[in-house]
C-alpha cells in the first residue's frame, strides 16, 4: 500500500507512459556516465584567500587541464595567464584591457582556449547537466561553442569562427569569458567535501561561507571550531565568551567586527571601567605586532582579553555545575582559588596565580556574574542575534552540516571516535542516554540539531551540552581528558596545562582498529577508507597524512598560516574522482592581486596516485543506488501503466 501511494504521487509527475519511458531513457544514460570528482578539505580556520583560490583552480585540476589540453602547444607564460582569466575572469579581463594592444584578437584567442578547457572539463556530464549550469541569457551560444556540430570540419570552423567574431561584435565577450569560466569552476569540483573548522585563527571564516553557498554541491562535517561559534551564535553565553576571548587572543576581532557587524564597543568600556589601572601583563594579545589591521591599542585589547577571559570562567563553571554528569568538576576553577593567599589547588597541588587582580569576583559566589558583567553579556548576545549575516551562516551549517558522512566508501568526521584503551568503543552519557560508536555520533548529531530546532528544557540541555562538545573529554569533536585554558593564563608551572589526548589518537593509526570503525558505521573494512582534519600534520617532523596502511587520512596541512610553521606546508586536498584516489599537497599562497596580475598560482605536489584501472561510474556510487531505485519505481510505474492499473493523462 505505501508503494502504490508512492507510485500515484510519482505519477503526478510523469503522468503518462511516455513521460515514464523518457525518464528511464535518460537515468540509465546517466548512470553509464562517469563518477563526478569530490574534494576533501580540512581546517581551514579562516583563511579565505587561500581557500577561494583553491576552489577556483580546483586544487591543480584546472592547471592540469591546461597541460593536457595544449602540452608544448602552449608556453608557461601564456598557461599561467590562461589559468589566470579562468580563475579570476572579471579581474583579469580589466587588466588585459590596460594591456593588450589588439584586444580583439586577445578576445578571439582567450574565447577559444577557454572553451577548449571547458570541453575537456564537460566531457563527463550530460548536455543537460551543463546547460542547467549555464546563465540562461548565454546557454545556446556556449552550447553551440561546446559541442560537436554535424557540419564538415572546413564549415564547421568557419562556423565556430563566425560566432566568435558575432560574440566580439556585439560587446558580448566579457560576459561569455566569466561563464565559461565560471563554468569551469563549477564542473572540476562536482562535490566538495569540508572535513571541519571553518572558523578560527584567521579573519575569513564568513567569506569562506559566503564562497560555500555558492558551491553547487557541498557538505560541512562540523568541527570543535565550528561548535564553538555554533553555540556562541545560538545563545550559549560561555560559548559566546569564548568566540570572544579566542578572536581577541589571535588578533583576529575581524572576522566579528567587519565579517559580522558586531559592535565590541560595550566590552571597551566594560574592561576600561574594572581593569582602566591593571597593566594586564600576561593577557596581551598574540602576535599583535604584526596584525596592522587591528586599530586599537595593546593595552585595550589586553584589558578586553582579560575582561571577557573572567566572564568565561564563569559562565563555564555554572554550566559545568549544572550537569554533574559530565564529570567535569575540575573545570569548574574559581572555587580553588585562595583569595587571599593568591593560588589556587588543583589535585591536591597548589600554585600560586600569575595575576592577582580579580575584582568582578565574588569569593563567596565565584561564578555570579555581576550585573554589569550580565548586562555586557545580554547586550553581546543581542548583537549576534541580530546580526543577519551571523544567522543566515548559522542557518547554512546546519543545514549542510553533519557530525559525520557516510559517502561512496569514505567515513569523514573532523576528529575522533572515543575510544577505550583497548580499542572498544567508549560508552558516554549523552543528554540522558548511554551510547558508544556510532550510537555516540548519531545521539550527538541530534543534540546539536536540537540546540538549534528545540524548545524549552530539551533546547536548554542541548544548548548547554555544545559546551561539553568543545572541552568534553568523550566529546568526539575534542577528546582530551580536559581543556586547561585556566591553567595557561594563571599558571606559571607548565605542568598542570597538559591536556591528554584520548586513546582514539593513537589507536587510529592502527589498521584493524580502522576496519573496526568503518564496520560500526556499515562500510567495507577491506574497501572503506577514513578521513579526518584536527591535528596539524607535521610534514617537516616526518609525519604523513595516510595513516593505518591507507585506511585512514587526516588532512590537516595546515591552510591557515599560524599552522603553517608546525606543518611545514599550506594544506592537503584529497581528491576522488572516477579513475581513483589522488592527495595533494599545498604551497603556500601569495595573494589574489599576484594571482590575477601574475599568474602566480599555489604550487601543488602529488602525494598519493591510487588509480584501480577500472573506471568509476555513477552507477558505483551512492547516488547511483539512487537512481537504480528510481528506476525500479519508474519501471513498476510504467507497468501499471500498460495493464491499465493507472490511467494515464
Amino acid at each position: 500500500m505505501t508503494d502504490e501511494r508512492y507510485l500515484r504521487l510519482l505519477s503526478e509527475k510523469f503522468p503518462n507512459a511516455q513521460r515514464v519511458i523518457t525518464e528511464l531513457i535518460n537515468l540509465h544514460a546517466i548512470l553509464s556516465l562517469p563518477k563526478g570528482t569530490e574534494h576533501f578539505v580540512s581546517d581551514l580556520h579562516g583563511s579565505s584567500s587561500a581557500f577561494i583560490h583553491m576552489i577556483k583552480n580546483a586544487s591543480g585540476v584546472v592547471r592540469r587541464k591546461v597541460d593536457e589540453v595544449y602540452g608544448y602547444a602552449m608556453d608557461e607564460e601564456e598557461k599561467r595567464a590562461l589559468c589566470a582569466l579562468i580563475y579570476y575572469p572579471d579581474e583579469r579581463i580589466e587588466y588585459e584591457k590596460s594591456v593588450q594592444e589588439d584586444l580583439n584578437e586577445w578576445y578571439k584567442r582567450r574565447l577559444s582556449q577557454t572553451i577548449e578547457i571547458a570541453r575537456a572539463v564537460t566531457i563527463k556530464y550530460s548536455r543537460s547537466k551543463v546547460h542547467k549550469l549555464l546563465p540562461p541569457e548565454y546557454a545556446y551560444i556556449i552550447g553551440e561553442l561546446l559541442h560537436e556540430t554535424n557540419l564538415e570540419q572546413h564549415d564547421r570552423n568557419t562556423y565556430y569562427n563566425a560566432v566568435i567574431d558575432a560574440i566580439i561584435e556585439t560587446g558580448c565577450a566579457d560576459q561569455l569569458l566569466i561563464a565559461i569560466s565560471y563554468l569551469i569552476h563549477s564542473l572540476t569540483i562536482d562535490t566538495l567535501h569540508v572535513v571541519g573548522d571553518i572558523f578560527d585563527r584567521g579573519p575569513g571564516a564568513p567569506k569562506i561561507l559566503d564562497v560555500l553557498s555558492t558551491v553547487r554541491d557541498f557538505d560541512i562535517q562540523w568541527g570543535n571550531h565550528d561548535i564553538e561559534w555554533m553555540g556562541a551564535m545560538t545563545g550559549n553565553l560561555a560559548l559566546l565568551a569564548t568566540v570572544l576571548r579566542v578572536s581577541i587572543r589571535y588578533a583576529n576581532i575581524e572576522t566579528l567586527e567587519e565579517g559580522y557587524g558586531i559592535n565590541l564597543l560595550p566590552l571597551a568600556n566594560f574592561a576600561m571601567t574594572v581593569y582602566g589601572d591593571d597593566p594586564c601583563t600576561i593577557w596581551q594579545t598574540k602576535d599583535f605586532e604584526n596584525n596592522p589591521r587591528l586599530t586599537r591599542s595593546a593595552q585595550l585589547m589586553a584589558k578586553m582579553h582579560k575582561a571577557i577571559s573572567i566572564i568565561q570562567f564563569k559562565l563555564e563553571g555554572q554550566t559545568v555545575r549544572r550537569h554533574p554528569e559530565w564529570q567535569m568538576d575540575d573545570r569548574a576553577v574559581l572555587d580553588k582559588i585562595d583569595y587571599k593567599a593568591h593560588t589556587i589547588t588543583l589535585n591536591g597541588v597548589t600554585y600560586p596565580l600569575t595575576d592577582t587582580n580579580l575584582p568582578t569576583i565574588d569569593p563567596a559566589n565565584p561564578y555570579e556574574l555581576s550585573q554589569y558583567e550580565q548586562d555586557l553579556m545580554n547586550q553581546l548576545w543581542r548583537s549576534f542575534r541580530k546580526s543577519e549575516k551571523m544567522q543566515r551562516h548559522l542557518r547554512l551549517l546546519y543545514e549542510h552540516g553533519s557530525l559525520y558522512l557516510v559517502r561512496n566508501g569514505f567515513l569523514l568526521y573532523h576528529a575522533a571516535i572515543p575510544l577505550n584503551a583497548d580499542g572498544s568503543f567508549t560508552e558516554a552519557d549523552v543528554c540522558g542516554q548511554r551510547v558508544a560508536g556510532k550510537a555516540l555520533m548519531d545521539r550527538t548529531d541530534a543534540i546539536i540539531r536540537q540546540a538549534y530546532y528545540g524548545a524549552g528544557e530539551e533546547k536548554a540541555n542541548a544548548l548547554d551540552y555544545l559546551l561539553y562538545l568543545w572541552e568534553g573529554a568523550h566529546s568526539p569533536l575534542y577528546n582530551k581528558d580536559k581543556m586547561t585554558t585556566f591553567e595557561r593564563y594563571f599558571i606559571a608551572d607548565k605542568t598542570p596545562h597538559e591536556e591528554k589526548k584520548g586513546a582514539y589518537f593513537s589507536l587510529a593509526d592502527d589498521e584493524k582498529i580502522c576496519e573496526k570503525i568503518l564496520a560500526e558505521f556499515g562500510l567495507d573494512p577491506a574497501t572503506g577508507r577514513i578521513v579526518n582534519g584536527h591535528v596539524p600534520v607535521r610534514t617537516i617532523k616526518g609525519e604523513t597524512p595516510m595513516r593505518a596502511n591507507g585506511k585512514r587520512f587526516v588532512i590537516d596541512g595546515g591552510f591557515s598560516k599560524p599552522y603553517q610553521e608546525k606543518t611545514g606546508i599550506a594544506g592537503y586536498t584529497l581528491i576522488y574522482n572516477s579513475h581513483g584516489i589522488q592527495l595533494v599537497e599545498h604551497e603556500s599562497f601569495e595573494s589574489r592581486e599576484q594571482a590575477v596580475l601574475s599568474g602566480s598560482d599555489i604550487m601543488n605536489r602529488t602525494l598519493l596516485q591510487d588509480f584501480s584501472g577500472k573506471r568509476m561510474r555513477i552507477k558505483d556510487t551512492d547516488k547511483g543506488k539512487e537512481l537504480l531505485e528510481q528506476i525500479s519505481y519508474l519501471e513498476q510505474l510504467l507497468t501499471m501503466y500498460r495493464n491499465g492499473s493507472l490511467r494515464e493523462r
